[in-house]
């Protein structure tokens, strides 16, 4: 009987390969980090194939460091950074450019062309997504605009879309040499280019953007066999699941219910719920998203609040002011104070996602005086994360009808306990944090052993599933009042700072 199973977690700052066992628990790991590529203000940037050589590396680092021969796993699931979009040579597998990442704001003018030409809110209707900067349509258009040969390439059947979990299928399973082109529901639904009532292609917008239909990959369910894997080193293992990284994080904390919901602290933020398999359109700046999808059964959908910046915010105060050398201090210099010293930041710095969607707000730090220091500042930086996390469940309850009796969290921004309490604080509600924070890696395990019966069913998943702490609110009801005015005071300062 096989012992394990893979995940390849291409995230937005770096490559891991994680083997989990049976229960869910870590086996072994590899991970490297690439380049975040800045070619002008607002623009952000991969190269795919230092990823692709990345992913090569990482899965070799963790089967050799604990010796796992590639005939114990079972399957290989792979989970990935949503919305980033890559084009590459069908014959030669180069890219034709970097990949534009899910921040990138360079395509604000298109957005502004098409919502002044939109009727009825006929986007969001049909995609479950607003007109914004952040989805992979308005990217794609971009680089046919833009890219020599790319629209001749594409029209001719030689160019090839994706996102990233495209692109390392295909390579996986024998890029110029029969690969895979595919991507899961979850990802699909999340370029803009996707029917959510249908789960197909939608003829129309690929129309109005003026997109050739052969460069998008096969749709297909989350969990389910569809290749083995040719590259090393792990040919012969199935390629049996594919999530974006949101979706696997709710599927890793097995929020396979309808009302149950989960908040990753990552790059950016996103707060998912499971709404069943009912699709509910948001009346208060939320995405309507798919969840997943086992095999033949029906997707299950999401409701989904996003945040640009949370964890690259602290990540900005280290590279570029240089006010910690490594993540991990940004708690200990917030608690060098007791409080924020009147200080909120705003950090726009591709606009603002959910709920206002808000392309041309920019980031702001306010209420600054004489008596404000680095300290004040790093606890502001950790609190603008939590206020997000609040606007964003907020119009979930309203949207869902749903009042959240707990929350639960993963990611990486999910140690620092300072952060936890204040989130609860906001919320009112408490915090949960499970025994296992990888959860968007093991969500993409999840769905490849499911497919394989690694795991006979939910049911396992579920009880793989425990809490190691909960954050209790202990946050006076007129303090909570306080920070939320001022809060939406600094919000009401940042938006539209760009004409």
């Amino acid at each position: 009987m096989k012992k394990y199973v893979a995940a390849i977690d291409q995230g937005t700052t770096s490559t891991r390969c994680i083997i989990f066992d049976r229960k869910g628990k870590i086996v072994s790991m590899g991970q490297k980090e690439h380049e975040q590529i800045y070619p002008k203000p607002g623009w952000v940037e991969h190269d795919p194939t230092e990823i692709w050589k990345n992913t090569l590396e990482v899965v070799a680092q963790a089967r050799i460091a604990r010796s796992i021969p590639v005939d114990d796993i079972a399957a290989v699931g792979i989970t990935n950074q949503r919305e980033t979009t890559v084009v590459w040579n069908r014959k030669t597998g180069r890219p034709y450019h970097n990949a534009i990442v899910w921040q990138d704001t360079r395509t604000s003018e298109l957005v502004h062309y098409h919502q002044e030409r939109e009727m009825d809110d006929w986007w969001r209707i049909t995609t479950g997504l607003p007109l914004a900067t952040y989805f992979s349509a308005l990217k794609l258009r971009w680089l046919l605009d833009h890219v020599p040969n790319l629209r001749r390439d594409a029209e001719k059947g030689i160019a090839l879309f994706g996102t990233m979990d495209t692109f390392l299928i295909w390579n996986l399973t024998g890029g110029p040499k029969g690969g895979l082109h595919i991507t899961d529901v979850t990802n699909a639904s999340r370029t803009q280019l996707m029917n959510i009532f249908k789960v197909r292609w939608e003829d129309e917008v690929l129309l109005r953007l003026n997109i050739p239909p052969n460069m998008l990959p096969t749709i297909v369910p989350s969990s389910k066999f569809q290749a083995t894997v040719v590259a090393e080193p792990l040919r012969g293992v199935p390629l049996a699941g594919a999530l974006g990284d949101q979706q696997a994080a709710l599927l890793g904390q097995a929020c396979l219910e309808p009302g149950e919901a989960k908040n990753t602290y990552g790059t950016g933020c996103f707060l998912l719920m499971n709404t069943g398999t009912k699709i509910v359109p948001s009346r208060f700046g939320l995405l309507t998203t798919i969840a997943y999808q086992f095999d033949r059964d029906p997707p299950n959908y999401a409701l989904e609040g996003s945040v640009a910046v949370a964890g690259a915010l602290v990540q900005w105060l280290r590279d570029n002011l240089g006010m910690i050398r490594n993540s991990s201090e940004i708690e200990t210099l917030a608690c060098s104070v007791d409080d924020n010293g009147g200080v909120y930041f705003v950090p726009a710095f591709s606009g603002l996602y959910a709920p206002y969607w808000n392309t041309h707000a920019r980031g702001i730090i306010a209420g600054l005086t004489r008596y404000v220091n680095k300290g004040h500042i790093a606890r502001a930086a950790l609190e603008a994360t939590a206020f997000q996390t609040h606007e964003v469940l907020r119009a979930m309850e309203q949207d869902s009808g749903i009042k959240l009796a707990s929350l639960r969290v993963d990611g990486g921004m999910v140690v620092n306990e300072l952060l936890m309490q204040f989130q609860a604080d906001i919320l009112n509600v408490p915090v949960i944090r499970p025994k296992m924070i990888e959860t968007t890696a093991l969500g993409a395990a999840y769905a490849a052993g499911l497919a394989v019966g690694y795991w006979s069913g939910p049911r396992d998943i579920q009880r793989n599933w425990g809490i190691d702490k909960t954050w209790e609110p202990q946050m006076p009801d007129y303090q909570r009042k306080q920070f939320d005015l001022y809060w939406h005071k600094a919000v009401e300062k940042s938006l539209d700072w760009e004409e």
